[in-house]
């Protein structure tokens, strides 16, 4: 997808160039997994736990906002949440498609993108749910999360239309 290129993995450069450059390669990557899927293909419940595509792209997307927005800037942002439910933003809603996934996706990592420019990798959350957390290892978190994606992603295309690939 034109608006999710995926970048070189840098050998060398400073820190938070780099840790920006594979949060980029990761996030392009799992953008790459779920581009060209049908509707059908990316509701396909592919696990017990009714994971699907469009339901890791979901997830994937509410990380990004929780914690680049939520938890590093402090900002008012809706997270979905409930007490009867872990994991809320799992949910697939019946307006929910590929490309609105997509777009809401793209929308989340410019913004993440502009917290990330406008702070060092020292600076602290403002709305930590825990322990301090700084710049540096919410990236490192992201970069974690979005790799672990997908490998589901991964696994999950193969079985729906024998696509590999990085």
């Amino acid at each position: 997808m034109d608006t999710f290129p995926r970048p070189e993995k840098p050998r060398v450069g400073d820190e938070k160039a780099m840790l920006q450059a594979f949060l980029n390669f990761h996030r392009a990557t799992f953008v790459i997994k779920v581009s060209g899927l049908s509707e059908a293909k990316v509701r396909q419940v592919m696990s017990p736990s009714s994971m699907t595509m469009l339901s890791l792209l979901k997830h994937v997307t509410y990380a990004e906002r929780y914690w680049f927005q939520y938890v590093f800037a402090g900002l008012d942002v809706y997270v979905p949440q409930a007490d009867d439910d872990p994991d809320p933003q799992w949910q697939i809603e019946p307006g929910d498609t590929l490309a609105s996934g997509l777009a809401f996706c793209q929308q989340e990592v410019a913004h993440s993108d502009v917290i990330i420019a406008a702070h060092t990798l020292a600076a602290l959350a403002k709305r930590p749910p825990g322990p301090d957390h700084s710049l540096r290892y919410i990236m490192l978190h992201m970069i974690e999360e979005t790799a672990r994606h997908n490998g589901h992603a991964d696994i999950f295309r193969e079985i729906l239309d024998g696509k590999v690939g990085e």
